[in-house]
């Protein structure tokens, strides 16, 4: 009988390419001193041929003519599996090359250099047939066995994404973000896209609000902003006699403001007595061309004329109305009072009254004053100022949340 002997087999692996098709490469030669035998060796033979000749299906076809013969040592063994497992690759055939390649690793027989070729391969095959609990564990042999690597890691959660275990997900990426905060790095926006998308599948609402607000921190496009907006207003329990202040906090993060929005946004100023605020809302519908055009024009013009009106007699009588207040000791009128000053210019005087009014203790809404004291600083280009009075602000009403958008829109404008 005649025998086959393999002195040296390049056994071809995939290098990891997790995020494209695989290259080949090799693992170098697995030395057979065995004999093998003719029923085993010509068919190998025979579909190594085939290889040379791109015929990779016909390859493994040949290569199936092996399965029926028994007996086989484990030298046979490994051979056939290291054969499959590179024409299985190359005919994209992913399913069957992982479970060779995981067939030739289980062996013992390679040496550490060929062994980690296909430890760090086989991910980017369970990648291929969409195997996330195969990806899920190779990828966390690779990382046990030869250590961190960013590039694995980041494959790792999106295998736990695809698998649908958010709250691992979520687990992990929070880990991975605050590990880059305490090393003083950004979190990358992927990351923290991963972190609200995870919140959002296990409709963790704080989870999603958390990792909205370090995106608008850390990349503040117009669209986490009006996602992050957009929920505040719908949390529960938030006033409505905050909107008002969600408008001011949409026109400095350069939110879309419509027709509608900059006549709700005027009237509600001048309610609040800042007829000087109303003005330069409307200067700025005008300047955008929201308001000067069609059928509401005229109602347009007839607010303008309000505002106007409104700010003569600002102008006129506001040291009366102030003496007035503080005989009556109505603090609440008296911190608008002050808040119309800053926005009419006289910005020293305005900031000493409210805080002092602050300071006093007679309000009914703390908080709200709080919040437009640090709208007022801004106003007044105070924007440390600004950050302290805002991060005073404790109400569960939506004033924190807002006053805590307003930090993170003035820290990144600052930065």
């Amino acid at each position: 009988m005649s025998q086959f002997r393999f002195a040296r087999t390049g056994l071809l692996v995939a290098a990891l390419g997790l995020s494209a098709v695989p290259s080949l490469v090799g693992l170098g030669p697995v030395a057979f001193a065995q004999s093998v035998r003719p029923e085993i060796g010509k068919p190998l033979q025979a579909a190594q041929e085939m290889m040379k000749a791109k015929k990779y299906k016909d390859a493994l076809a040949k290569i199936r003519e092996t399965d029926a013969v028994g007996g086989k040592t484990p030298a046979e063994q490994l051979l056939i599996d290291g054969t499959r497992a590179s024409a299985a690759q190359m005919a994209g055939d992913y399913d069957t090359a992982a479970k060779s390649f995981e067939a030739v690793l289980a062996s013992g027989k390679l040496g550490p250099a060929e062994s980690k070729n296909i430890i760090m391969a086989l991910p980017s095959l369970y990648f291929q047939t969409k195997n996330w609990p195969q990806a899920i564990a190779a990828l966390n042999r690779q990382l046990k066995d030869y250590g961190d690597d960013p590039k694995a890691r980041a494959y790792l959660l999106q295998a736990y994404y695809q698998s649908g275990d958010f709250a691992k997900v979520q687990k992990e990426v929070a880990a991975s973000i605050s590990d880059a905060e305490k090393a003083g790095r950004a979190p990358t926006e992927e990351s923290l896209q991963m972190l609200a998308n995870a919140a959002l599948r296990q409709n963790d609402k704080a989870g999603y609000v958390i990792a909205m607000e370090k995106l608008v921190a850390n990349y503040p496009k117009k669209d986490y902003w009006t996602d992050l907006l957009t929920r505040v207003r719908s949390k529960p329990g938030f006033a409505e006699r905050l909107s008002h202040d969600l408008y001011r906090l949409k026109m400095a993060t350069g939110q879309k403001l419509g027709t509608d929005d900059y006549m709700e946004m005027a009237q509600l100023a001048l309610q609040a007595g800042a007829p000087a605020e109303s003005l330069k809302i409307i200067e700025t519908a005008y300047k955008s061309g929201s308001f000067g055009s069609g059928a509401e024009a005229s109602r347009q013009k007839r607010l303008k004329d309000l505002a106007d009106q409104k700010a003569a007699d600002f102008a006129a009588n506001s040291e009366k109305n102030e003496a007035e207040a503080v005989r009556n000791k109505d603090g609440d009128t008296l911190v608008n009072l002050g808040f119309a000053y800053v926005a009419a210019g006289k910005t020293d005087k305005g900031l000493a009254l409210m805080n002092q009014v602050i300071k006093d203790g007679t309000l009914k809404r703390v908080d709200d004053a709080k919040l437009h004291l640090g709208y007022a600083y801004l106003i007044a280009g105070k924007k440390a100022e600004a950050v302290k009075a805002f991060n005073s602000v404790q109400g569960k009403d939506g004033t924190a949340e807002l006053a805590r958008y307003w930090v993170l829109h003035v820290n990144r404008a600052a930065g």
